[in-house]
């Protein structure tokens, strides 16, 4: 699948914590790569860097042999991983590898699983994007199928420091996951963490204090100071935008509960990446599916 290259001996065992990180822009590459570490290095693990040189079907590469394409057509993917390689620097075992795919969400995920990767973070313009198509056709084929964690990551210009992370929450199965990526992060870089929720202004006494066991349990999950707020707005967007303002980072975990569902897995990380200038992580736990859905998947990927 292409060389690789390590910036360490013996980067992690066969049981450790491993993390993907897919790079392929150089303009957010850096911030990818750190982000990684800091996951990385929380859970004792390591970080797997890889870049994808596309090649089309249709395309006039299509005739070289991948390794042909990787020893004569990747120079500028080749400066980029060596460049990731790099940023990583050595406090956490990392691996890079170059691979050539005809589409890169198959070529991802079939990289995730050929190192048994448990989490794969990808990066995200920020920008809007056409009708059926929520954070881009690659990243939505990941987002949905990709056999691990996933991290999609927006970065916003005030990346290179975190003194805040912001976590809105609403419970449901991603809450941990989410939780324990901020907790990361703000611990890489001594910063705290703002725990938020939103209710409208006609909610019960019963929702209200559904919304505080929520924010009680998220504080549970971090060891980096935290503090807890709960917020009351017509509009949960303008809610976490203007939270968004005075933090660094704003971390999303998917929700499967409460009335916001839709706008937490959806429009809100949207909002916030296209209006605010700050960095933002979705983050999505690995889903439960059947014996028949893995079937099935294996299938589709072929």
């Amino acid at each position: 699948m292409g060389e690789v290259r390590s910036t360490s001996e013996g980067a992690g065992g066969a049981d450790g914590y491993r993390l993907v990180v897919a790079v392929g822009n150089p303009s957010y590459a850096s911030q990818l790569v750190r982000t990684a570490v800091d996951i990385a290095r929380a859970n004792d693990g390591e970080v797997r860097i890889v870049t994808v040189v596309h090649k089309p079907r249709e395309s006039p590469f299509s005739v070289f042999s991948d390794e042909a394409i990787r020893e004569e057509y990747a120079g500028d993917r080749r400066e980029i991983l060596d460049r990731a390689l790099e940023v990583a620097g050595d406090s956490v075992p990392v691996d890079g590898r170059l691979v050539v795919g005809t589409d890169v969400g198959r070529a991802l995920r079939s990289f995730v699983r050929e190192v048994d990767a448990d989490a794969l973070l990808v990066g995200w313009h920020g920008r809007p994007r056409r009708d059926g198509i929520v954070l881009g056709s690659t990243i939505d084929d990941v987002l949905r199928r990709a056999p691990c964690d996933v991290l999609v990551e927006r970065i916003g210009p005030t990346a290179d420091g975190v003194e805040r992370v912001l976590l809105p929450v609403a419970g449901g199965p991603h809450l941990p996951f989410a939780a324990s990526v901020a907790d990361a992060i703000a611990g890489a870089n001594d910063a705290s963490v703002r725990l938020l929720t939103v209710v409208g202004p006609g909610a019960t006494d019963a929702e209200r204090d559904d919304s505080r066991g929520v924010l009680e349990e998220a504080a549970g999950l971090l060891t980096a100071p935290s503090e807890s707020r709960l917020a009351e707005s017509a509009s949960v967007e303008d809610a976490v935008l203007e939270a968004a303002d005075d933090s660094d980072l704003v971390v999303f975990g998917a929700t499967r509960r409460g009335p916001v569902r839709r706008r937490l897995i959806g429009s809100v990380p949207q909002a916030v990446g296209r209006r605010s200038d700050r960095s933002v992580i979705v983050a999505r736990r690995r889903p439960d599916r059947s014996v028949l859905d893995r079937v099935a998947g294996r299938l589709w990927d072929r």
